[in-house]
């Protein structure tokens, strides 16, 4: 074949194509690569919950929503960690209930940016405190408008977000029926848990799921409480063990038990606490001596816990002073690994994956 000038073009491109190939294979071996990996952003809502899951292709899951009102700073602080992630809207967000701290941010957050779908619990059933009433209204508000979809959720169901997977374990006061694929065996700590009454708010009917990625699982259940945590865990444990523990109910002192906390052998726990909410030294003792536990993760250092109690100040996002909005960071691979960074310091702990 005669060579003209538009084969050595493609020569030329073929050439420089292979030596963009081989230069990102060499940056990847030598530094690693943010390829097929997941992201999660604890953003710092004071004491309230609002969580961003980013998928490898880019599809997206914010849990709960943060506070009203203090002039769009969560939705903004919401936004800022969107846009780091590279998303321009958010795909779904999950509402775990309807207290202020969760859902009272939804008004503000579809003002700063579109969302796709929301998924809840059903209707509010705390019909006797009125912010909690009020912040359901506004949610319902948001809904009415029609620029998002619903999705009502139920034990067991699998949520459709793409590149992971994501199984509801509670939902309106309800739990999943059965053991998860692998859990099931008798749980010892249910024996050292007390028992405690059934609490009747909002935060015994949280929605709260399991995140499976690859190799990974982490668990979020919002603010369900002891006596919901006794049902789920025991007599036998119903989840098995997880790596990631998003400590239930800010890290307050009426959730948390053994048979929960010391049965899923988690590697790390994320604790979404304020400086005066959450972080109720209970909850912080339990972590530190939880089976399995490798580091306490805290968005804010707890002024119930103070030195005596806290974690290690390089694992907590905020410490005492004027508050700056510090979120935590978790980036995590397929095969178990993963590794947490503290947005104040930038300071990163990595985890080689045991599985």
């Amino acid at each position: 074949m005669k060579f003209t000038p538009f084969h050595a073009t493609l020569s030329l491109v073929a050439l420089l194509a292979s030596s963009m190939s081989f230069a990102q294979t060499a940056r990847s071996a030598s530094h690693g690569t943010t390829a097929g990996q997941l992201k999660v952003y604890f953003v710092d809502v004071e004491g309230g919950q609002s969580t961003l899951f980013v998928t490898p292709e880019g599809h997206s899951l914010l849990v709960d929503t943060g506070w009203p009102d203090h002039e769009y700073r969560d939705a903004n602080r919401i936004v800022d960690v969107a846009k780091q992630a590279g998303l321009s809207r958010i795909d779904y967000v999950l509402l775990t209930h309807y207290h202020d701290d969760h859902v009272g941010g939804v008004p503000q957050l579809v003002a700063r940016i579109p969302v796709g779908t929301f998924i809840d619990h059903g209707p509010n059933r705390e019909l006797d405190h009125g912010v909690t009433e009020h912040g359901y209204a506004e949610y319902q508000k948001v809904l009415a408008t029609g620029k998002s979809q619903r999705i009502l959720a139920h034990p067991g169901d699998l949520l459709p977000i793409q590149g992971m997977t994501a199984r509801v374990i509670s939902a309106d006061g309800s739990l999943i029926a059965n053991a998860l694929p692998g859990a099931g065996e008798s749980n010892p700590y249910c024996k050292v848990s007390e028992v405690r009454p059934a609490d009747q708010t909002e935060n015994a009917r949280s929605l709260g799921i399991e995140i499976t990625f690859g190799k990974l699982k982490i668990l979020d259940l919002g603010d369900l409480t002891w006596d919901k945590e006794m049902q789920l865990m025991c007599p036998s444990n119903k989840l098995g063990r997880v790596d990631i523990l998003i400590v239930s109910h800010h890290g307050w002192y009426q959730s948390s038990s053994l048979a929960l906390v010391d049965a899923i052998h988690a590697r790390v726990s994320i604790m979404d606490n304020g400086a005066k909410k959450g972080g109720s030294i209970p909850t912080l003792e339990t972590l530190s001596k939880a089976p399995g536990l490798e580091t306490q993760w805290q968005l804010h250092s707890s002024d119930e816990g103070g030195s005596a109690h806290n974690t290690a100040e390089r694992y907590i996002a905020n410490i005492q002073g004027p508050d700056a909005g510090h979120f935590l960071e978790l980036i995590a691979a397929k095969n178990g690994s993963f590794e947490v960074s503290n947005s104040r310091t930038n300071f990163t702990q990595k985890y080689p994956a045991k599985h």
